[in-house]
């Protein structure tokens, strides 16, 4: 009878040592599938707006800033935000859109970093940014170094590299002890050549 009661007390102490061992790979293990899940979505995202940018080239048009020229111009880089955007609130993720830093579209050098002035930068409002099909974006553009009417697709080819800074926040208590959850920075970049002629 005191044999039962010794091993009962045993098994209880053992379970007490390996719970928090135990809870504390199962909450990592949620911590970095959703972290990782999170940076899939932001190279998507960043994949999806260096498509569409290489698509849309100039708006259209004579290649320039004149009267008459690139008639869509004013439209490209909403149109390119609206498509990041879209990714970024898809249904099943996860991404809090006030945690992305920026978004950066820029004319890439032929190693894909960015030519220095030659940047446009946008960062979170909500629906603060300009209506593309309807909907209000959520960000805005705080830079212009980069016109859409001065991108050209002619040999050779402009490159448009579009960019994505983003913080991840920890959901479980292992933020707490592992200070890396609290805030983690991550970013994806994308470069595509400007090819479509509209």
């Amino acid at each position: 009878m005191q044999i039962a009661r010794h091993e009962r007390g045993q098994a209880v102490v053992e379970f007490a040592l390996v719970l928090p061992v135990l809870l504390l790979l199962v909450f990592g293990v949620v911590e970095v599938t959703q972290a990782y899940s999170e940076s899939l979505t932001i190279g998507a995202a960043t994949r999806e707006g260096a498509r569409v940018a290489g698509a849309l080239v100039n708006g259209g048009g004579t290649l320039g800033c004149g009267g008459g020229q690139s008639p869509n111009a004013a439209s490209v880089d909403p149109q390119v935000v609206a498509a990041v955007e879209r990714v970024l609130t898809a249904s099943g993720t996860s991404i809090t859109l006030s945690d992305i830093a920026e978004i950066r579209i820029y004319k890439a050098t032929s190693t894909g970093a960015e030519v220095s002035g030659a940047v446009d930068q946008w960062t979170y409002q909500w629906n603060g940014g300009p209506t593309v099909d309807g909907d209000r974006l959520d960000f805005v553009q705080q830079s212009s170094g980069w016109p859409a009417c001065g991108r050209s697709n002619v040999t050779p080819a402009d490159s448009a590299g579009v960019s994505i800074r983003y913080t991840y926040r920890g959901t479980t208590p292992l933020r707490y002890l592992v200070q890396t959850f609290i805030a983690l920075a991550i970013s994806d970049r994308t470069v595509m050549s400007l090819n479509a002629i509209r």
